[in-house]
């Protein structure tokens, strides 16, 4: 959840709550984590009041260190600011990634190289981090190399 909280240059800064603020705490060091079912074990984004893979009423999600490494499933330019503190950064590329934890495990997120660089479907790309406001980061994606 965002609220309109002034974050660098005036964008909205997330609003940590009883289950977010583990990750919101992780991406202010610069970690990527994601909710795991302690009944299961299964990764899911975002962690809800039931485990979509067991049923569990009771998941017990505790949110773990991921290596931030996956693929791009699909991807958009953004071309218009349609939310206060966005204006100046269009046009920006927003990708789909699937994570090399497990299979449909996506998550969403900016690309920081840009609407110039070569995205492919299946391009490589690893966590990275945008500082908006001290102790406060919002996981992003770049490209990695191909081996």
């Amino acid at each position: 959840m965002t609220s309109p909280a002034e974050g660098l240059p005036g964008r909205p800064l997330p609003v940590p709550d009883a289950l977010s603020s583990a990750y919101w705490e992780a991406a202010g060091r610069h970690v990527l984590t994601v909710a795991r079912c302690a009944r299961c074990r299964t990764f899911v984004i975002p962690p809800d009041p039931v485990c979509p893979a067991c049923g569990s009423s009771d998941p017990g999600f505790a949110f773990e260190a991921v290596s931030g490494s996956g693929v791009v499933r699909s991807w958009t330019v953004v071309r218009q600011s349609f939310l206060p503190g966005f204006a100046g950064d269009v046009p920006f590329v927003l990708v789909d990634v699937e994570l090399a934890e497990q299979a449909e495990l996506r998550l969403i997120g900016r690309l920081l190289d840009g609407p110039g660089a070569g995205l492919r479907l299946g391009a490589g790309v690893a966590a990275a981090f945008e500082d908006v406001a001290p102790g406060v980061a919002i996981p992003a994606f770049r490209l990695v190399e191909a081996s």
